[in-house]
């Protein structure tokens, strides 16, 4: 009787954490782009349904469902004129009225603040206006090449899009 009681605590204890994971509303989603060689580039971000209505101000700083967008790239990518060896990065976006920015930083430390400093590459974003509203962020990979992965950000009536390709 011991045994099943001991059992079923630690059944629960380990199970209680699962359930309330799945639960979260801010679960991380995941968009990938695989090249021709298999090796892959992939986005980490938070959908964040909690923050819909979120407003995009005009040349500051966003985060894509509230926290930087997370870059994960198993082979060296250019992203305009910029090289970016294999690794991890942070990711965030500067909307304006004509065009956003893909701003790339070496920073991913959860607990760390935006530095400008830890910048590695500003790209501008070619923009276009949905048939749609996205109500949460969305950042979804178009393969244009054997060596090109376009980069698409949509939220709210706009979209905008970039390209890396594998080095």
């Amino acid at each position: 009787m011991r045994v099943l009681v001991i059992s079923l605590v630690l059944l629960t204890w380990w199970t209680l954490p699962g359930v309330a994971q799945d639960a979260s509303p801010s679960e991380p989603t995941t968009a990938a782009c695989s090249f021709d060689d298999g090796k892959e580039m992939s986005v980490r971000y938070t959908k964040a349904p909690d923050r819909r209505g979120e407003e995009m101000h005009d040349g500051k700083l966003w985060e894509a469902g509230g926290s930087p967008m997370l870059l994960f790239t198993q082979t060296g990518l250019t992203l305009g004129h910029a090289d970016l060896p294999p690794g991890a990065y942070s990711m965030y976006v500067i909307p304006k009225k004509k065009t956003w920015t893909l701003v790339v930083s070496s920073n991913v430390s959860s607990a760390g603040k935006y530095d400008e400093k830890q910048d590695l590459v500003r790209e501008a974003m070619e923009l276009g206006e949905l048939s749609h509203t996205a109500e949460e962020p969305e950042v979804a990979f178009g393969k244009i090449g054997p060596k090109q992965c376009s980069m698409n950000v949509y939220y709210g009536k706009q979209g905008a899009w970039t390209t890396f390709e594998e080095k």
